[in-house]
């Protein structure tokens, strides 16, 4: 049976992604405008003057965000950790992990095949390069001291061991989608991953042996990122490259589901950090380095 999707936005998105359940309610980005929005109410919580691919919530208050060219902090201004990548490129999925670092891919705008580059932010705020030659990184996800991470435009999932202090074991393949290509993903209470399947109108749950558990349609040409919370599952998609968007296409869509998932982790980087003011603007003049 196909599921019944609830509508949760009157907004169509050009690249709705970075579901994230955190204390305050779901949270989103919209890459190309540079908005994180709450799901809930659809106020835009931050907007940044260039892209914003994802964010965690930070340990005291704030948020942590793969945009633009780098990682930096968002609490009421925009302080840079870093800008790796140079202006061919792009952030763009990221998450916390249960240690508080925060991970984050970077593509070029091209998608140019092997620009591809994962990066690791560890609690003192350094930055550093972890995997390279990847085209389109989508996630990570954590499930305890694993990692999934897709490359979408390989149509793969990766799964790689982590150490204690961060360091990947090597990758082995988890997972090869056939059809479309796998998106942000999201890990449930009981181990499985599940994917969205940009181009393909599908959100698949991987068994973690990185069987197909089940395969649910979506009403949406491109889902992008999926998150599990109250009862639901919750799936972004987008409008963007698609020449005639139908009519939820862009979307925020929801459907019952009794799989459960926990709260996004949160990022324990460069504590005492002060809270951000939701709901302002950040423009030029707010941006300044963390040493300022």
């Amino acid at each position: 049976m196909s599921p019944e999707w609830t509508v949760l936005s009157a907004e169509r998105f050009a690249l709705g992604e970075g579901l994230r359940s955190v204390s305050g309610g779901l949270v989103m980005t919209d890459i190309l405008s540079g908005r994180l929005l709450s799901v809930d109410t659809g106020e835009v919580l931050v907007s940044l003057d260039e892209p914003l691919g994802a964010v965690a919530p930070l340990a005291g208050g704030g948020w942590i965000a793969a945009a633009g060219r780098g990682m930096a902090v968002l609490d009421g201004g925009v302080r840079w950790l870093a800008r790796p990548v140079d202006a061919s490129m792009r952030m763009n999925d990221g998450v916390a992990d249960a240690s508080g670092r925060f991970w984050a891919g970077a593509m070029a705008w091209d998608a140019r095949p092997g620009a591809g580059r994962l990066f690791r932010v560890d609690p003192d705020g350094s930055v550093h390069t972890v995997l390279e030659g990847l085209t389109v990184p989508n996630g990570p996800v954590f499930a305890g001291d694993t990692m999934y991470l897709a490359d979408s435009a390989a149509g793969v999932i990766h799964r790689y061991e982590v150490s204690e202090a961060g360091e990947l074991g090597p990758g082995e393949l988890f997972a090869r989608v056939e059809e479309g290509s796998p998106d942000g993903m999201t890990v449930d209470a009981e181990g499985y991953v599940w994917s969205a399947i940009w181009g393909a109108s599908r959100v698949v749950r991987f068994a973690p042996d990185g069987t197909v558990d089940r395969v649910l349609p979506v009403p949406a040409v491109q889902p992008t990122s999926v998150c599990l919370a109250s009862g639901r599952l919750i799936v972004t998609s987008a409008t963007h490259g698609l020449a005639a968007p139908g009519p939820l296409d862009g979307a925020v869509l929801a459907t019952p589901c009794s799989v459960t998932a926990a709260p996004a982790c949160a990022a324990r980087v460069r504590p005492g950090l002060p809270t951000v003011r939701l709901g302002k603007t950040i423009t030029p003049e707010d941006v300044r380095s963390l040493d300022d």
